[in-house]
């Protein structure tokens, strides 16, 4: 009698546990969401939960670690790395979020953003891991903006500051595009982003440009 062949997926059943959790945050946010309801949406045991996440805690870590880093990774940082230019990066970034959205009929936010908003004062490992995974998107636009300047580009602008805005530009967006339910706010905070345009020239031009010399009025 040939032997029953093991169904026992131990790492399928991990991954649905996760996309079920990160759902759920998502869409009711970690506090309102049940380890209860996460068991029966997942189709898993208390046991089976614990072997992998022995705390809820634990679980939203994996989630945020594993599931929101990634998604920072694929939709924001491949891409701007990839682009011709840091701007053009970030460009295609909101016009490939909004025209999304506008197709999906619904807006629910940017995960980090969603997450960081209830968690981050809530417990200090949360608050360290949502803060590196902003530090690391901010980074790499950065050093994009570095690489642009060593190019000839983007003179006067300060790339740790371009990518902070950016940054906060999206992150804003995104809340605002939530709560009007109206993805066409990312293309509006857009606009205001690229109307932060090179000066010419650096720091020490801005200076003399500051400093206008004295007029002698010559007599008649």
């Amino acid at each position: 009698m040939a032997r029953k062949k093991r169904t026992n997926d131990p790492e399928g059943m991990r991954r649905r546990v996760l996309d079920v959790a990160e759902d759920s945050f998502q869409a009711r946010g970690y506090h309102a969401s049940s380890l209860g309801d996460l068991m029966a949406a997942a189709g898993v045991t208390g046991g089976a939960l614990h072997h992998h996440f022995p705390t809820k805690k634990a679980l939203a870590l994996a989630v945020v670690e594993e599931r929101v880093a990634a998604a920072i990774q694929e939709t924001w940082i491949e891409p701007v790395l990839a682009a011709s230019t840091a701007r053009e990066g970030v460009r295609a970034v909101f016009e490939a979020v909004a025209a999304e959205l506008e197709e999906q009929g619904y807006v629910r936010g940017c995960p980090l953003n969603n997450l960081a908003h209830e968690l981050s004062l809530a417990d200090d490992e949360f608050r360290a891991v949502l803060a590196r995974i902003f530090a690391g998107w901010r980074q790499a636009i950065a050093d994009k903006m570095r690489v642009d300047q060593t190019n000839g580009g983007e003179g006067g602008i300060d790339p740790d500051r371009f990518a902070a805005l950016a940054v906060a530009t999206y992150s804003g967006a995104m809340s605002m595009a939530k709560a009007s339910q109206d993805a066409g706010v990312l293309r509006e905070c857009l606009s205001g982003l690229e109307s932060v345009q090179p000066s010419s020239g650096g720091p020490a031009a801005r200076r003399r440009r500051r400093v206008l010399p004295r007029q002698t009025i010559q007599p008649r």
